[in-house]
């Protein structure tokens, strides 16, 4: 019993190396994953909370904070998150962090409802490597058939049609 309490946690493997060149071990990754999961929360609340951006922040972080809550050993983090090594993540929640707070700064769900995009045509030549992002013209049946489309929707349905009778080959054949 003694062993199993005390002898676990020193029998913890170490690692040696990321294998990613620029990438340093983090001995006590999950303890900094679990700071900076709670440190993200915290700051994602400033986001409005019908926003897709927060909404999505927080369910993915949530989740990776519950595996690092849950797990002790790093690799069996790794293996449940399997997005990396446990310094990626690290790396990754700092990019989010920086990213959070450049959204604060940038407000792109502050604009208002009645806000009116001005679209400006430019005729300007086009460099040859660049390529044209323009679609042709439309083909004139998909006029007729918007067309009619529409007229259709603005009148009443039309009563359900019922399935024509069974016709034997002999019908068909005197036709």
């Amino acid at each position: 019993m003694f062993l199993r309490v005390i002898g676990r946690p020193l029998l913890a493997r170490v690692k040696q190396t990321t294998g990613i060149v620029g990438l340093d071990v983090v001995p006590n990754a999950r303890q900094v994953l679990i700071e900076l999961y709670n440190k993200t929360l915290k700051e994602v609340e400033a986001i409005p909370a019908d926003e897709g951006y927060r909404k999505a922040v927080e369910h993915f972080t949530r989740q990776r904070l519950k595996v690092c809550e849950e797990e002790e050993d790093w690799e069996v983090i790794e293996k449940r998150l399997a997005c990396g090594q446990v310094e990626e993540l690290i790396e990754e929640a700092r990019d989010e962090l920086t990213l959070i707070g450049k959204m604060i700064e940038w407000d792109p769900w502050g604009v208002p409802d009645d806000y009116e995009c001005e679209v400006i045509e430019n005729d300007a030549p086009v460099p040859k490597h660049v390529p044209l992002h323009r679609p042709g013209p439309l083909p004139e049946d998909f006029y007729k058939t918007l067309e009619s489309l529409q007229e259709s929707s603005t009148r009443t349905p039309p009563p359900p049609v019922s399935p024509p009778a069974a016709t034997s080959s002999e019908s068909l054949s005197k036709e």
